[in-house]
């Protein structure tokens, strides 16, 4: 038996070429306004590449409606510094102040323990506070023009979050745009969030 042996028999060494692809590719997001039960699989501090600024990363995983379990969502949380892409200082402090009081929602539907400290959260106590806390999200949809393809590409973002008995519902597909010629060539830009 050999390392490159796969369950169907072949090998993956045979036959080997210079591109691969896994099949599935891109796949549409939950739909604009879902409310979905998800679970924190990880929590963090992280910077945006090339930059200092930082914000708390937060990855959901969807348990349930059965239809988009196990997809991920990302959510940053600009709760230290202020967001690059703001456009003035009080926009940016404004946007600081929702995402405070999200992680604080956050942290309530997830026992509570982050807020029985005034400090700012390190790693370690943002994943012990948060990580496998369920609760319903509710999922938007964010697009953008990817320059280097020509192409519109959609993702999803987090709006609200709720209690894990909250109602869960599933929104209305959105309508793909065309590009426009417009769009950012940095996807790791923050849309709108």
């Amino acid at each position: 038996m050999s390392f490159w042996d796969l369950s169907d028999g072949d090998a993956a060494n045979e036959d080997a070429k210079s591109e691969y692809e896994i099949p599935g590719g891109n796949m549409d997001p939950i739909p604009n306004n879902s409310d979905v039960l998800a679970g924190i699989a990880a929590a963090k501090w992280a910077t945006k590449k090339d930059a200092d600024e930082r914000f708390i990363e937060i990855q959901w995983k969807v348990k349930s409606p059965q239809v988009f379990a196990n997809r991920v969502v990302f959510q940053k949380l600009w709760v230290a510094d202020f967001d690059p892409q703001a456009k003035d200082n009080e926009k940016a402090l404004a946007k600081r102040d929702k995402a405070r009081r999200m992680l604080a929602t956050i942290d309530m539907n997830a026992k509570g323990r982050l807020m029985k400290s005034n400090d700012m959260p390190s790693d370690d106590a943002l994943a012990l506070a948060l990580v496998d806390a369920e609760m319903v999200i509710k999922c938007m949809v964010w697009e953008i023009e990817d320059r280097a393809k020509g192409e519109v590409i959609t993702g999803n973002w987090v709006s609200a979050v709720k209690g894990k008995d909250a109602e869960l519902t599933i929104g209305e597909p959105m309508k793909k745009s065309e590009p426009t010629g417009g769009g950012a060539a940095d996807l790791d830009d923050e849309i709108p969030f």
